[in-house]
Formats: C-alpha cells, sequence, structure tokens
C-alpha cells in the first residue's frame, strides 16, 4: 500500500516538474521579445506607405503647405468624410459632400465647428440652400480661412481677425520662425470676421494664357470645386503633367489630402497648383517654361476612387479666374476648337 502511495506521489511530482519545464521552453526569450518589438516598431506607420506612383525628385516636404485654390476666401485642402469635432485635434481642412436631409446647421454641428465658420469658408449666408453631392469645405476648427496675398505679414493677419500670432504659427505648423508665402493657406484659429475685407483683385487672362496641363485629348473629370479648382484625367496614370504657363516653381511637397503637388507662381502674379501627383520632376525656385513636363499624374494623396482608378490631376488656379471651369464635364480639351 506504501508502495502505490510513494509511486502516485512520485507520479505528481513528475508531472508538475514537466509543467514547468514546459512554460519555461515556450515562453519567448529576452532575445524573441527584443526582435518582435524591432519588428513591429519597423513596420508600424502611422499612414499607408507611399505607393508606386508617389516617388518624387528633390522633394523639399512643406509642413504648413496645403492643397488650395483662389480668390474669395480660398479653400482646399479636402479631406476625408466623417465626423470629427475639434476634440479630435485634427488640423486638416475636410471636404465634405453634402447628403440628403443635411442642413448648414447640422453639418456644422457633425463637424464641432460653428455655423459662421461653415458659412465664411464656403462663402455662403445663412439662408443659401444646399444640395445632395455638393462639396463643402470643413475647418478643424472655428475660424478663418484665409489665402496670404502679396506684402501681407503675420501680425498684419493676426490683427485683421483678431487672433494671436503665436496660436496662428502653431496650429498651422509654419516653419522658418513662421515665414509665409503669397499663396499660402492659413487656418486662423479662433479668427473673427473682419467688417471689412480687402477683394481679391482677380487678375485678368487672356484666352490662351494657359495650356491644358496634361496631354491630348485632356479630359474635364470635375468642375469647379474648392472654389477654383477643376480636375483632368485620360484614365492613365503616369501621364506627363506640364506647366499650364511659365513661372518659377514657388513650392513643391506632399500633404495627406492632395498628395504630392507643384504650386508654380506665373509673371502676373497668378499662381496655379497641380495636386496629386505620382512624381514631382522640379525643384523649388526652378524656372519652368510652358509645356515643360513638371511631374506625372498619379493618385497621391485622397482621390476617389482610391488607388490607379482614381489617377487624376487637381488643377487650381488663385488670384485668376480658371479658364478651365467654363467646360463641362466630359469635355476632351484636346479637341476643342
Amino acid at each position: 500500500m506504501r508502495f502505490f502511495k510513494k509511486e502516485g506521489l512520485g507520479v505528481v511530482v513528475s508531472l508538475i516538474v514537466l509543467i514547468i519545464l514546459g512554460v519555461y521552453f515556450l515562453l519567448p526569450s529576452e532575445k524573441d521579445l527584443s526582435l518582435t518589438k524591432q519588428s513591429l516598431n519597423e513596420t508600424q506607420y502611422l499612414f499607408p506607405e507611399p505607393n508606386d506612383f508617389t516617388k518624387i525628385i528633390d522633394l523639399n516636404i512643406t509642413e504648413s503647405a496645403f492643397l488650395e485654390p483662389a480668390a474669395p476666401a480660398f479653400l482646399v485642402k479636402g479631406r476625408i468624410l466623417g465626423s470629427l469635432g475639434e476634440s479630435s485635434g485634427r488640423k486638416e481642412i475636410q471636404e465634405y459632400i453634402v447628403q440628403g436631409g443635411d442642413t448648414l446647421t447640422s453639418i456644422a454641428q457633425k463637424f464641432g465647428i460653428s455655423l459662421e465658420t461653415l458659412l465664411w469658408a464656403n462663402n455662403l449666408k445663412s439662408t443659401s440652400i444646399i444640395k445632395p453631392g455638393q462639396k463643402l469645405i470643413i475647418l478643424p476648427v472655428s475660424g478663418i480661412l484665409h489665402i496670404v496675398r502679396e506684402g501681407e505679414t503675420l501680425s498684419e493677419i493676426a490683427q485683421l481677425y483678431q487672433a494671436e500670432i503665436e496660436e496662428i504659427v502653431e496650429f498651422n505648423e509654419l516653419q522658418d520662425e513662421g515665414k509665409i508665402y503669397v499663396g499660402d493657406l492659413l487656418v486662423i484659429p479662433g479668427g473673427k470676421k473682419p467688417k471689412q475685407i480687402k477683394n481679391y483683385v482677380q487678375v485678368p487672362l487672356s484666352q490662351s494664357y494657359f495650356i491644358c496641363p496634361i496631354p491630348a485629348p485632356c479630359r474635364i473629370t470635375q468642375g469647379l470645386h474648392w472654389y477654383n479648382a477643376v480636375d483632368f484625367s485620360n484614365g492613365k496614370c503616369g501621364e506627363p503633367v506640364f506647366a499650364a504657363a511659365g513661372g518659377e516653381v514657388q513650392r513643391i511637397g506632399y500633404t495627406r489630402l492632395g498628395g504630392y503637388y507643384v504650386r508654380i507662381r506665373h509673371s502676373n502674379g497668378v499662381i496655379t497648383y497641380y495636386g496629386h501627383l505620382g512624381k514631382i520632376l522640379v525643384r523649388s525656385g526652378q524656372r519652368v517654361y510652358q509645356g515643360q513636363i513638371i511631374g506625372t499624374v498619379g493618385y497621391s494623396g485622397l482621390t476617389a476612387p482610391r488607388g490607379p482608378a482614381g489617377c487624376h490631376l487637381h488643377f487650381d488656379v488663385r488670384f485668376a479666374e480658371n479658364p478651365f471651369a467654363k467646360y463641362p464635364v466630359g469635355t476632351e480639351l484636346g479637341k476643342v476648337k
């Protein structure tokens, strides 16, 4: 009897030892954990990695640059649709497509901004009627959207909208001690609309001042939006993008909405913006001639649809009318006589 008790006790002890050894060998070593952690660190990205069409040459990313349009209260730098309030801490301007049943008040509430902010950013009045499918600009916070004009300084802009310079610099992540450029789009947090605003001077352009920025047939795929932009696409990625007119490359960079972009300032003060590029083939400060290839058509940034099917060029004109806005969607300018 004692034999069986001892035997049984020995079996139990053996099982316990086996369990302890099994756990020991199954647990990862410190080295394994270190390698796993390193692997995760190397593969974690806040945003997706650039696709094959988002390669650039001499790219100087400017954090404070925005995809933008022209005149009045310029705006462009759309963003994804969704209900994001000020508490989300977002800093980008968003694009929202009006849905059935939406009202200006409900949209402002959805994004956590004041009704006045929504109206000012979109040049609307409280009595304006919005329709499903219409695109609206949504600022990240209540405030003002401002396009920098020739000769303006940060202190003047802050004074105009009763805002703090430090807040403008911090919110827009301005570099080089708050340096700004003509055509920059600034969000003025908490800014108040002044009683009088100087009108933006619209530079008159001759019919032939701009050429179509992509090869024939140069099809318009979206009409005037963001106030002064149109979209072009021939349904192909990688096609060349041309400078619509000669000038100096003012800026190149990347925004999560507009993707890789080139901004050209022309001799008459007009600025053109080329967004969603696949490649950038010029550098900041470079002089370019009309028709020079400055990049390729791509789908960088936020496009609809996403991926290669969304390849197109976002062409924006600031401080002048967009001469291509008069043509209906589907027009092939390579065939227009």
